[in-house]
C-alpha cells in the first residue's frame, strides 16, 4: 500500500485520511486557523460551495483521492503538525484554570443554552445569543474549564433568508444531513446510544443524545426525531424558534429536564448548572427531584441545594422577550414533574410567579431562573442596573441596588472573529504568548507602538477583501431573482474601497431601529452623497419570521437600491450568518448600532469590529456604555432616553447624522501629507487598547469561573 514518509512513522493512506477526519471531527479547527487553511488548500471551490465544512468536504473524496491531492499540494507536513498540534492541545494539564478554579475538576460546569453558534456549517443558532454561547465554550476550553454543554439540535436550525424582486423577506429551511457533521451518538458509560424519556399528562415524549466536540468541550445536543415519538413530535426540535407557545415550552421542557436527564444517562454530575437565559430553567427542577429521589431529603431542602449551584443568566431587558406560559400548557407538560415533587398546583406555578397569589399570571421562565438560583447575573454594566429594577419586585423589602443580580460583561472569542492578516499583524508586535493572554489588558498596550501607516494599509487590505466579498453575494442575489445584466453589472462593481463605509447588521427587531438613519432622507442624502467626503452603508440581518414591522425594515432599506440617490450608497446583503458577519467587522470602517436605550442588554458584533481595528458608532447602551471613553470610537447622543419613544427616536435620528457629519467623516476624510488619517488611526489604536482585552470572551469565562462557578462548586465566593 503507498505510503507517505515523514520524521516519526509511515502512513497508509486509510491512516492519512483517518488523520483528516480526526481533525475535521473537533471543532477545534474553526479557531485554528492553519488547520482551516488546510482544509481550504484541498479544494478552494468546494470548501466554499460547503459552506467550510470539513466533513463535507472530505466526503467528496476517496481516501486515495485525498492521499494524492495532499501529495500534489504538497500538505503532508502541515496536516501532520496540524493532527499533533491538536492532540498536545486537548492533552494538555497545565491550564489557566487547573490554577485558579482548580475544584471544579471533579465538578464540571453543565452550560444549557438554546442555541450556539460555533461556525456557519453548524446552523444550530439564529443570532447573538447563540454566538455569544459559542464563544462561552470556545474560551472554556481554551482556559481547560471543565464544562460540558447542552443544546437542542436543530435538524432545520434558523431559516435561510431570501429577499424577493420588491425587497420581502422569504424564509427558507433546509435540512441538516447529520452524515455531514462533526456529530456521533452520545453513549452511556456502558456504551450505551442514550435515549431520554419524559412524561407529560399525555403521554411519553422521547430524544437521543448526539455528541460534539468543541475542542476539550463537549457539547451534547438533544434530538426528538426518534421512532417512538408522534409525527409532531418528531418534529419538535426541528427549527430554532419556531411553532406556537405549545411547541416552545415543549422544546424548553427538552432543553432543561431532558437535559439534566442526559446528563445522568452519561455518567456526568455537574458541580454546576450554568442556566443560559430563561429557555433552560427547568433544569432545575429535573435536578431537585433526582436530589430528592437520591437522598430522601425534603423539596425545601433539595431546592436550598440546587439553587446554591445553580447561576442564572439573563440576557433580554425587553419584557416581551422572556417567555411566559399559560397555567394549562405548563400543567400539561410539567405535571408528572410536579407530581414527583410534591407541590401543589398552586405552588408550582408560583415558581414561575411574581405573585404566588395571582392566579391570572403566567409561568415566567426569567423569574422561575431567578428563584431557582442563588447566583444571577446581567450581561453588562448597565443591564445589571436594568434588571435590577425589572425584577426588584421579586425582593420588595430590598432597595434597588440590593435585588441580587450582578453582572458579568459579555465578550467575544478573539481567535475566531480576528483576520488572519490581523493575527499575523499581532503576532509581529505582541509578546510571543499573546494569545494565551487575551484577557489582559498588558497584552493589546503593544498596539500603540505600530507603525501608523502599517496598521492603515492592513485596514484598507481587510476592507478590499470585504468590498469583495459583498459584491459576489449581491451579484449571486441579482441572478437568483432574474433581474437584468445592468443590475447584475453595478453589483459586480458596487461600493468604492475609497470611500467611508459603515456597517449595521444584527437581528431586525423593531427597538434596534435599524431604520433610524433614513428618518431624514433628503439630510442623509447629502451626506452620503457628499463629493468631498462621500459614505456608504451596508446592512444585513434578518427579521424573525412572525415580526412584520422587523421585515417592513428590512425592504424599506432593500428598496432604496431603487432610488438613485442610494443606488451606490446603500446595499442589503441576504441571510445573515457568521460568515457575513466575520467579512463585515473585519473589514467594515465604522460598526453602526443605535438600539432604544436601555433595551440593548450588551451587543457583541461591535466587541469582533475593535478586534479588527474598526470604530463603533454607537447609543450608549450594552456594552459601549462601559466602552467609550470619548476618543476609542463615537458616540450617538449622551446616554439618555425620553418617556415618549417618539421623542427618544427623533432625538436619536438628529444626533447620529450630527455626530456622522460633523464628527465621523470629517476625522476620517482629514489626512495628512502621507495620506493618512492621523486622528482615525488613533482611534483605532485606542479602541483596540482599550476594548479589545476587556471584551474577550476568556475575560469572560474567567470572570464566570471565579466569582460564579467557583462559589456555587463550594469554593471562595466572591461578588459580581
Amino acid at each position: 500500500m503507498t505510503t507517505v514518509e515523514h520524521t516519526q512513522d509511515k502512513l497508509t493512506v486509510d491512516e492519512f485520511y483517518g488523520k483528516c477526519m480526526a481533525l475535521a471531527s473537533n471543532l477545534w479547527w474553526s479557531w485554528t486557523p492553519e488547520v482551516e487553511h488546510l482544509f481550504r488548500d484541498l479544494d478552494p471551490v468546494g470548501w466554499r460551495q460547503t459552506d467550510h465544512n470539513p466533513i463535507a468536504l472530505l466526503q467528496e473524496f476517496t481516501p486515495q483521492r485525498l492521499y494524492d491531492r495532499a501529495n500534489e499540494m504538497v500538505l503532508f507536513t502541515r496536516i501532520n503538525q496540524g493532527y499533533r498540534r491538536l492532540k498536545e492541545y486537548m492533552n494538555l494539564r497545565q491550564t489557566w484554570a487547573s490554577t485558579h478554579v482548580g475544584v471544579l475538576g471533579s465538578k464540571p460546569v453543565a452550560y444549557f443554552s438554546a442555541e450556539f453558534g460555533i461556525h456557519e456549517s453548524l446552523p444550530i443558532y439564529s443570532g447573538g445569543l447563540g454566538v455569544l454561547s459559542g464563544d462561552h465554550i470556545k474560551s472554556a476550553s481554551n482556559l481547560g474549564v471543565p464544562l460540558v454543554a447542552m443544546g437542542l439540535f436543530y435538524s432545520q436550525g434558523y431559516f435561510r433568508q431570501q429577499l424577493d424582486i420588491n425587497g420581502y423577506q422569504c424564509e427558507e429551511y433546509v435540512d441538516t444531513k447529520v452524515e455531514k457533521l462533526p456529530i456521533q451518538e452520545a453513549t452511556s458509560p456502558e456504551g450505551d446510544p442514550i435515549t431520554i424519556t419524559l412524561e407529560t399528562r399525555n403521554g411519553s415524549l422521547l430524544a437521543k443524545v448526539w455528541k460534539m466536540q468543541v475542542g476539550r468541550v463537549r457539547l451534547y445536543l438533544l434530538d426528538c426525531n426518534v421512532e417512538g415519538n408522534l409525527p409532531e413530535d418528531r418534529q419538535l426540535t426541528s427549527r430554532l424558534y419556531g411553532g406556537d407557545e405549545r411547541t416552545r415550552i415543549r422544546q424548553e421542557y427538552v432543553l432543561g429536564v431532558g437535559g439534566v436527564k442526559a446528563l445522568r444517562a452519561l455518567g456526568i454530575n455537574p458541580g454546576v448548572y450554568h442556566i443560559n437565559e430563561g429557555h433552560s430553567a427547568f433544569g432545575p427542577l429535573e435536578v431537585i427531584r433526582q436530589r430528592m429521589a437520591d437522598d430522601g431529603v425534603t423539596f425545601d431542602d433539595a431546592l436550598r441545594d440546587v439553587a446554591s449551584q445553580t447561576v442564572f443568566t439573563t440576557h433580554t431587558p425587553v419584557p416581551a422577550g422572556h417567555d411566559r406560559f399559560d397555567h394549562d400548557v405548563v400543567e400539561e407538560h410539567l405535571g408528572p414533574l410536579r407530581d414527583e415533587l410534591g407541590l401543589s398546583y398552586e405552588q408550582f406555578m408560583s415558581l414561575g410567579r411574581v405573585d404566588p397569589q395571582d392566579p391570572e399570571e403566567q409561568f415566567c421562565m426569567t423569574i422561575a431562573g431567578l428563584k431557582l438560583s442563588r447566583t444571577a447575573n446581567a450581561v453588562s454594566q448597565l443591564h445589571g442596573v436594568v434588571s435590577r429594577r425589572m425584577w426588584a419586585h421579586l425582593w420588595p423589602w430590598r432597595a434597588d441596588e440590593e435585588i441580587p443580580i450582578g453582572h458579568v460583561s459579555n465578550g467575544v472569542h478573539s481567535q475566531s472573529w480576528l483576520a488572519d492578516q490581523m493575527k499575523t499583524f499581532y503576532d509581529r508586535h505582541f509578546p510571543i504568548d499573546w494569545m494565551d493572554r487575551v484577557g489582559e489588558g498588558e497584552v493589546w498596550q503593544g498596539i500603540h507602538d505600530v507603525d501608523p501607516g502599517e496598521l492603515w494599509e492592513l485596514h484598507n487590505t481587510l476592507k478590499s477583501l470585504m468590498i469583495s466579498f459583498i459584491r459576489r453575494r449581491l451579484t449571486k442575489q441579482s441572478r437568483r431573482r432574474g433581474e437584468s445584466d445592468e443590475v447584475i453589472d453595478h453589483a459586480r462593481s458596487v461600493l468604492d474601497p475609497s470611500v467611508l463605509t459603515i456597517g449595521f447588521a444584527r437581528r431586525f427587531a423593531t427597538y434596534k431601529r435599524a431604520n433610524l438613519i433614513f428618518e431624514d432622507l433628503d439630510r442623509l442624502s447629502h451626506i452620503i452623497n457628499d463629493p468631498q467626503r462621500p459614505i456608504q452603508l451596508i446592512f444585513a440581518g434578518k427579521a424573525h419570521p412572525k415580526d412584520e414591522p422587523g421585515k417592513h425594515y428590512i425592504q424599506t432599506i432593500a428598496c432604496l437600491r431603487n432610488e438613485a440617490a442610494f443606488r451606490d450608497r446603500v446595499v442589503f446583503v441576504e441571510d445573515y450568518d457568521i460568515n457575513v458577519c466575520r467579512h463585515l467587522i473585519q473589514g467594515v470602517d465604522v460598526w453602526l448600532n443605535n438600539p432604544r436605550r436601555p433595551l440593548e442588554a450588551s451587543g457583541t458584533s461591535g466587541q469582533k469590529v475593535c478586534l479588527n481595528g474598526g470604530l463603533n458608532l454607537s447609543i450608549l447602551d450594552g456594552w459601549w456604555a462601559e466602552a467609550y471613553d470619548g476618543s476609542n470610537g463615537f458616540a450617538i447622543g449622551h446616554g439618555s432616553s425620553h418617556v415618549s419613544d417618539e421623542i427618544t427616536d427623533a432625538r436619536d435620528a438628529e444626533a447620529l447624522l450630527e455626530v456622522l457629519e460633523n464628527e465621523v467623516a470629517p476625522i476620517f476624510y482629514n489626512r495628512d501629507i502621507d495620506g493618512l488619517p492621523r486622528d482615525w488611526i488613533k482611534r483605532m489604536m485606542n479602541c483596540i487598547s482599550s476594548c479589545a482585552w476587556r471584551f474577550s470572551s476568556d475575560r469572560m469565562v474567567m470572570d464566570y469561573a471565579k466569582h460564579c462557578y467557583l462559589p456555587a462548586a463550594g469554593g471562595l465566593s466572591c461578588k459580581i
